[in-house]
């Protein structure tokens, strides 16, 4: 038995030729590749159509195109197959200019910078106005709004420009003891007020008049802001952080606009804790001391000289009085100064546009601040950026003029004060020069 496949065994070849067999007769004819050449060049002329023999060595005879039995044509017959090789197309679509034109392979296109800067634009505009309005929406509802001026009876007519009436109390509220032993606060219960001041802010310039806590002052009638029961007058004379003692801002108020005749727009208070807060997280104040005074009371101990001051010993600063002959007179003089220098510190550059600065200066002050109902983010703000302007020399700051003193309290220079006053009211150039 013949274990061969059917035409491999050696019985079974017959006489075939091919494929291994021994026949001597060839096997049927087979589809092949014709080799078809183009027509010869004309004689004198080269194989691509210039002068020159039309056969090698100086020539470069016309490629062939190959056709198979089935019309297959590689120069684009039939079926308009071309496979590139005789016209030196490989890569791309006809009529490319080279391998990898318009592939993943070519040339990127350039990038249009004018369409991508319009769209950066764009989006950083978009990032800022967003960030910008969540920022007022964030601040202002910080803002404790707790004081109610329309409760304040009998008030002077408004007059021109604006007027702030800013007021730096002792109160306690957040401190712990430890705080207190540190920033040298006491414990006295209740509040009184260490700072009084009144900003106007106008087209003639910005004035910044310092109120002796220690004035001789006329308490007038008023409503009481708890009880709404109205007090009658009684004449009597106190100094004027008495009034703030006896019923808060709205008693103050209604005190200051009495004797001045002066009507306050707005009213700002800030305690112990917040004013060292906002120093601090502003990066410290620098401030130049004229001479150098030291105060067991206040825990002052400062030389003469330009320095940094941090939030206690800014607060030392603003409260000390019993390093001074003229105790209460230097004091408002030394306020006035680090206010309007504070204010310059939280306006510049480097706290705007430092969001690590910015926020906590902005939560640290919103924190603690006590203002009016009517006050709104823009009214702090010409506030703040009216003090920098005064602290720059493009206000006055100046002490409420005084005539004396009676029984220890300073009296006011009526006559100046009128005067003064009247300026304020029709938006003037002030004139007056106080203490």
């Amino acid at each position: 038995m013949n274990d061969w496949p059917q035409g491999w065994s050696d019985d079974n070849r017959g006489t075939r030729y091919g494929r291994g067999s021994a026949g001597a007769q060839p096997e049927s004819a087979r589809v092949m590749r014709q080799v078809r050449r183009g027509p010869a060049a004309p004689p004198g002329q080269g194989a691509y159509g210039g002068p020159g023999p039309a056969a090698p060595p100086y020539g470069v005879p016309q490629q062939p195109s190959y056709v198979d039995g089935r019309g297959y044509d590689d120069a684009g017959g039939d079926y308009g197959y071309d496979s590139g090789y005789n016209t030196g197309q490989v890569y791309g679509r006809p009529g490319d200019s080279g391998p990898g034109a318009g592939g993943p392979g070519g040339p990127r296109p350039a990038p249009n910078w004018r369409r991508r800067f319009k769209w950066t634009a764009l989006t950083l505009v978009t990032l800022l106005v967003v960030t910008s309005v969540a920022t007022y929406f964030w601040a202002d509802s910080k803002l404790n709004r707790q004081v109610d001026l329309s409760q304040v009876i009998d008030r002077p007519a408004a007059g021109a420009g604006t007027n702030y009436l800013i007021v730096g109390s002792d109160s306690r509220a957040g401190l712990s003891d430890a705080d207190k032993q540190r920033l040298h606060t006491g414990s006295a219960e209740g509040k009184r007020t260490d700072t009084m001041m009144i900003l106007h802010v106008g087209s003639n310039g910005d004035t910044l008049i310092s109120l002796p806590r220690d004035s001789n002052v006329e308490i007038p009638s008023y409503k009481g802001s708890a009880s709404g029961k109205v007090y009658p007058a009684q004449g009597r004379h106190e100094k004027l952080n008495a009034a703030y003692a006896e019923d808060g801002p709205t008693l103050l108020v209604r005190t200051i606009e009495y004797n001045t005749g002066l009507h306050i727009d707005h009213y700002v208070e800030i305690g112990f804790a917040g004013f060292a807060n906002i120093v601090d997280a502003v990066g410290g104040v620098e401030i130049n001391i004229d001479k150098g005074f030291k105060d067991k009371y206040s825990g002052a101990d400062f030389k003469a000289g330009t320095q940094t001051l941090n939030g206690d010993q800014a607060l030392a600063f603003v409260r000390t009085r019993h390093a001074f002959a003229a105790s209460d007179l230097q004091r408002t003089k030394n306020q006035q100064k680090f206010l309007s220098a504070l204010a310059h510190q939280v306006a510049t550059p480097s706290t705007v546009l430092n969001p690590f600065k910015l926020y906590p200066t902005m939560s640290a002050g919103l924190d603690t601040l006590i203002v009016d109902k009517d006050m709104g983010l823009w009214d702090l703000g010409s506030m703040f950026w009216a003090m920098k302007g005064v602290s720059g020399g493009d206000g006055t700051s100046m002490n409420m003029p005084i005539s004396g003193s009676t029984g220890g309290n300073l009296v006011w220079d009526k006559a100046k004060v009128k005067t003064l006053v009247d300026e304020l009211k029709n938006d003037q150039k002030v004139t007056v020069t106080g203490n």
